[in-house]
């Protein structure tokens, strides 16, 4: 295990750019406890658990803290929490990125009650970050138990672990003494919080510091570019509205993950919901798009949305307000999954959530229906202040063989339908639901120079941050003929 030495050597920072507050801090004994004082104070041991200062990473300037394990299990007592506190009011002022790698137990029994406290100074301390939306980046060093994990290490904007890190909020004896039962091999791991969307990608300990200097270099200042106004789309040539939708739903169409890596070339996922789940049916990036950094997201045509995709899109548009990054959605979806298992999982209070979380959010959104958009499954993606549709895409109430079955119990009657719901692209601008026709994103280049269009008009025209929620609700609260 890499420590932090006492002259001031990172795990995570350029060589020679790390430089620890000189805050004057103490670590006090405020319980009386027997020898605490003296082995906390020994000068031969680095001064507390953490240290915190700024520094550069990849050359991005930061403000990071890092956890000394080898103090006292790099538990948290009144100076760290106190310290962490600082390093992100100090991120808050300079408007960089605040950086966290943790190595901890937990909470400091020698401070008993005076540590615990510590996890809400530093959720209070927290919200100056997102006010001044800077980033938040953490890595799960090994471990990462108890206190700073249930609380600050929680809410970060990017999380990371480190391979093998022993990480839950209870450490592994402790869960053991409390349920009286052994634990499974894949208990309190990076692997199993990865695998149950806790964790937005795993790092082997000596390439971290690459990872995290290509991430703050996606959330690097913007600069934008020169875009230029597409040309225009007419729907002329679209077809009947069968053939139309055999078009959107061609089985060669590019992925979410391919829409996405079109638009930006490169990319930092963000994974899972933070309520056990990672679900395929939506991919969430931050991504770069005509020099502006921006959340992307987009179904996946291959399958349908579980309740996990919707509660990961919601999750990450908090992410989004908190960085004060504009969002794109990409719609190719035959619709949320109608399953058993669906259901239980509370499918439909997904929806209303993301819907709710789509129109109150204080970040322009540009939506665009590049393939399928089924039903209220993509509506949940689609209420954006700019609604774009490709050309060649569709968006319906039901799938037309889904009405006609309903309609005239004759699945096979779905041309008829798809006549009558009228779900092409031309057609949903002449409804007055999408504002406008863009190239399909089969031609990758043309694709990525609209989208970029659009939402750098959007961002540059649109009204202040705290407006948009208020026009974006009066939009939809007033669609229809």
């Amino acid at each position: 295990m890499r420590e932090i030495g006492v002259d001031g050597r990172s795990i995570l920072a350029d060589r020679g750019t790390f430089k620890p507050a000189a805050d004057g801090l103490k670590t006090r004994d405020p319980l009386g406890w027997p020898g605490y004082g003296p082995r906390a104070g020994d000068p031969a041991t680095p001064d507390e658990s953490v240290a915190t200062g700024p520094a550069r990473i990849g050359g991005h300037e930061v403000e990071l803290a890092e956890f000394r394990f080898d103090f006292m299990g790099g538990s948290l007592g009144w100076v760290a929490g106190e310290r962490l506190a600082r390093a992100m009011e100090r991120a808050s002022e300079r408007a960089v990125p605040f950086v966290l790698r943790s190595a901890t137990g937990g909470a400091r029994m020698q401070e008993g009650m005076v540590s615990l406290v510590q996890m809400a100074k530093m959720v209070a301390a927290r919200d100056r970050l997102a006010r001044a939306n800077s980033p938040f980046v953490v890595l799960f060093g090994d471990p990462t138990t108890g206190g700073v994990l249930a609380s600050l290490g929680g809410l970060a904007d990017i999380t990371f672990a480190e391979v093998g890190a022993t990480l839950g909020f209870a450490g592994p004896r402790v869960a053991e003494h409390f349920t009286g039962r052994s634990l499974s091999p894949s208990s309190h791991t990076a692997e199993a919080a990865f695998g149950n969307g806790m964790v937005d990608s795993l790092v082997a300990p000596a390439d971290a510091s690459k990872l995290i200097a290509r991430t703050l270099g996606v959330l690097a200042p913007d600069t934008p570019q020169d875009v230029t106004a597409p040309g225009p789309s007419p729907a002329a040539g679209e077809g009947g509205a069968w053939d139309v939708v055999q078009r959107a739903r061609a089985p060669e169409r590019p992925t979410g993950r391919a829409l996405i890596a079109a638009l930006s070339d490169e990319t930092v996922d963000l994974k899972g919901d933070r309520e056990g789940h990672d679900d395929p049916g939506a991919v969430c990036a931050i991504g770069r798009l005509g020099g502006r950094k921006a959340l992307l997201i987009a179904t996946d045509r291959a399958r349908a949305s579980g309740p996990g995709a919707f509660r990961k899109v919601a999750r990450c548009i908090g992410v989004a307000e908190r960085m004060g990054l504009p969002v794109v959605t990409l719609i190719d979806t035959p619709g949320a999954d109608p399953s058993e298992e669906s259901e239980a999982h509370g499918v439909a209070w997904s929806i209303a959530r993301c819907l709710d979380v789509v129109l109150g959010a204080e970040v322009p959104i540009l939506a665009v229906v590049t393939g399928e958009g089924g039903s209220g499954g993509a509506l949940a993606l689609a209420v954006g202040d700019v609604l774009l549709a490709c050309e060649g895409s569709i968006f319906s109430v039901i799938a037309p063989e889904a009405a006609a079955a309903i309609l005239w119990r004759d699945a096979a009657r779905g041309p008829d339908a798809a006549h009558l719901l009228k779900p092409t692209a031309g057609q949903l601008v002449e409804l007055g639901i999408a504002d406008s026709l863009i190239p399909s994103p089969v031609g990758a280049e043309s694709f990525r120079a609209a989208v970029a269009y659009h939402l750098a008009r959007l961002i540059d025209s649109g009204p202040a941050r705290e407006e948009l929620p208020r026009r974006r609700r009066q939009r939809w609260r007033n669609i229809g003929p």
